[in-house]
């Protein structure tokens, strides 16, 4: 395929729509974007050596025309001085010039119009390249925006399950606080009961203590009394 023909189907195509029905669209977009770049050189040169040719032909054309008016003041010219042989050379030579204006006036009608064309796909080109490049970013933007949502979502889905996981450990946790806590109490009850032994003992000692006080109280009333002491 010639690139003018390629250019032709570039300009008619709708990239919206090609990249909505693309399965990997930043893919299709470096796939075309390497071939326009590729082209475009190619195509920019074209339009150049095309748009220099229009310049040619016109210049030949405004030549043309400028030889003619001269040949017209010659002949003028030559009238007045009364030479009307060199009058009829300089009228000769403008219908000549004429004929060939005819043919430089198509040539440059038709290189105007080619330039005209090219000027077109170059800035068309021109246009999509920057699109497709505004295209891409926007699409990069949205892929790294899907890829962080997915990502979140994975980590949700994590973070469900790391929450049943906590509750059950919570739930264990819980069961060995409760044993831990009997155990101390259990450890306090018998400390208390050990306790509780020495402190028997010790009151009855103390009491035993008291009861021979009192004996010995009372044996000392008697015999202050001259009761006798048995």
């Amino acid at each position: 395929m010639g690139i003018i023909s390629r250019f032709k189907q570039i300009m008619a195509a709708n990239f919206n729509a090609l990249l909505d029905k693309a399965e990997d669209p930043e893919k299709m977009i470096d796939q075309y974007l390497r071939e326009l770049n590729e082209d475009f050189a190619q195509l920019k040169s074209e339009t150049a050596s095309i748009m220099a040719d229009e310049k040619a032909a016109k210049r030949k054309l405004d030549e043309c025309d400028a030889e003619i008016i001269r040949m017209d003041e010659y002949a003028k010219k030559a009238v007045s001085a009364g030479n009307d042989g060199d009058a009829k050379s300089f009228l000769r030579k403008g219908n000549d010039l004429r004929a060939q204006r005819e043919v430089l006036a198509l040539n440059y009608v038709q290189c105007a119009d080619a330039a005209t064309k090219m000027r077109q796909m170059h800035d068309k080109l021109a246009s999509d390249i920057d699109s497709l490049n505004t295209r891409k970013a926007t699409l990069k933007a949205k892929l790294k925006l899907a890829e962080a949502q997915n990502k979140l979502n994975q980590l949700g889905s994590s973070a469900v399950d790391a929450g049943a996981t906590m509750t059950a450990f919570e739930e264990l946790e819980a069961k060995v606080d409760k044993l831990v806590d009997k155990a101390e109490a259990m450890s306090e009850l018998n400390q208390a009961e050990a306790g509780k032994t020495v402190e028997t003992l010790a009151q009855e000692y103390d009491l035993k203590v008291k009861d021979e006080d009192l004996d010995a109280q009372l044996a000392a009333l008697k015999v202050s009394m001259g009761v006798t002491v048995e």
